[in-house]
């Protein structure tokens, strides 16, 4: 597999530091609000790549992390007049029903900010000790200038970076770029008691912490979005290699822009939308086929007419999975078709290929309706074995699973009436009782259930 690595700004051979094995840390969401859309994005890309190295036979330990103590939480608590506890347990309350919505695979650990100070105090501790960061009046700065590499992962040299930045009337950092570790407490705010008095955590230094807590110095992948190159992911480096004195990570990776309408998203354009607005009018997995339909790198444009293309597409999956059940229930005995077995592995090397270039889901995604076309026409109204149609499914559940597609085909009490309602209308249609098949028809049709009638029987679908 290759890699687009944003630190080398090339495609790498993707080589895990230890065999078999695959440690990943994604930033998570900072629990003051509902996710957007642009949110959604890094959750279903990296989710992919997750269950994409899982496929390949990885043990993979992935962490995303939650921001629950942040300057825009505590606004949002003093907001609605109540504590920056409260209001970052209803987010991620929150987040799991719209993460959960998309199908996202929960995390090996989802650990919090509040849950590791003691490794924060301790990294910070150790950064003063060593030279590379600085207390005033209980602030703690890292000094940006005592790594001399600082600036490889948003390819800009420190000196254009302070060329760009500004110091603020009465600042006691001593250089522009030094970036806070710890802050003091103010009054009202929550705080920690620390070896430079009552603070919390600065926002950067949390990913570290919880970096080397559960993934340990060095790791395999660093992911999120465009966003946080700079300064978030530069500052991470900083503060974990002057620590540890190694490597923070080997491989980052950022996922492209949302634009709505061909504009980047934005609140102050009134462009904004979460993705339980979206879902609410559209469902969720729509959204998670947008996320993954183009390269992860690209902006990917959010629209009305290109969401409901996304609910087109996936209903195309949903027939061709149905008809596979369909077709299996009186379906004849038999060794599975060896030609059709050699036409859909092809098609399983074909998705296999395009994700091992930097994670193509586009390409990957092409190969599944490819491999849909192949079966509507080696498969289907065909007379295949029961071996055969059940080949068939399994390669098309393996690779819609891998991009999380297809989530949706749970069979419940509902289903069942439904289907007994058809055996009654069948039953009805063979006595010629054609009034009552009739009046049935109709029932289903009001509750969203279309009929088929089909040589091999009947066939159902929701509106």
């Amino acid at each position: 597999m290759r890699i687009f690595n944003t630190l080398t700004r090339t495609k790498q051979e993707f080589v895990p530091i230890e065999p078999g094995k695959v440690r990943i840390y994604a930033c998570g969401p900072t629990v003051y609000n509902y996710i957007h859309i642009g949110n959604a994005r890094p959750l279903c890309v990296f989710d992919v790549l997750r269950r994409y190295l899982e496929y390949r036979g990885y043990d993979v330990t992935f962490v995303q992390n939650f921001t629950d103590i942040d300057d825009k939480i505590i606004k949002k608590a003093n907001e609605e007049g109540t504590d920056y506890k409260t209001v970052s347990e209803k987010y991620i309350k929150e987040f799991w029903t719209d993460a959960d919505g998309l199908n996202f695979k929960h995390a090996t650990i989802h650990p919090k900010a509040t849950e590791n100070i003691d490794k924060i105090i301790e990294i910070v501790s150790g950064l003063i000790e060593n030279g590379h960061a600085y207390e005033v009046n209980g602030d703690v700065y890292f000094s940006a200038n005592t790594f001399k590499e600082y600036g490889k992962l948003s390819h800009q040299p420190l000196e254009e970076l302070e060329a760009g930045a500004r110091i603020m009337v009465g600042d006691i950092k001593h250089d522009p770029m030094d970036f806070a570790l710890w802050k003091a407490a103010k009054p009202g705010e929550p705080y920690w008691d620390s070896p430079w008095g009552k603070g919390r955590p600065g926002w950067h230094i949390e990913c570290s912490a919880m970096n080397l807590r559960y993934l340990g110095e060095n790791i395999d992948i660093h992911c999120g979005g465009l966003d946080l190159i700079f300064p978030h992911h530069e500052n991470e480096i900083a503060q974990s290699e002057c620590y540890t004195g190694k490597p923070f990570a080997n491989y980052w990776m950022h996922n492209g822009y949302i634009n709505v309408d061909n504009v980047k998203m934005s609140k102050s354009l009134g462009n904004f939308f979460t993705v339980r607005d979206v879902a609410e009018k559209y469902g969720y997995e729509p959204i998670r086929y947008l996320m993954i339909s183009s390269s992860y790198r690209s902006p990917i444009n959010y629209s009305t007419d290109i969401i409901e293309q996304c609910k087109a597409s996936l209903t195309r999956l949903y027939t061709c999975r149905d008809s596979l059940d369909f077709e299996l229930k009186n379906a004849p005995d038999g060794e599975l078709d060896a030609g059709v077995k050699a036409q859909l592995d092809k098609r399983e090397e074909q998705f296999g290929s395009a994700l091992d270039d930097d994670l193509n889901t586009a390409d990957g995604i092409a190969a599944v309706f490819d491999l849909v076309r192949d079966i509507n026409t080696l498969v289907l109204g065909c007379g295949a074995s029961k071996a055969t149609i059940e080949y068939a499914a399994g390669v098309f559940d393996t690779l819609t699973g891998v991009l999380g597609l297809v989530y949706n085909r749970k069979t419940d009490d509902a289903d069942a009436g439904i289907d007994a309602l058809i055996e009654e209308r069948t039953k009805a249609r063979a006595e010629k009782n054609w009034a009552l098949a009739d009046k049935i028809r109709d029932e289903l049709k009001e509750r969203g259930i279309v009929l088929e009638d089909t040589p091999m029987g009947v066939k159902w679908h929701r509106e």
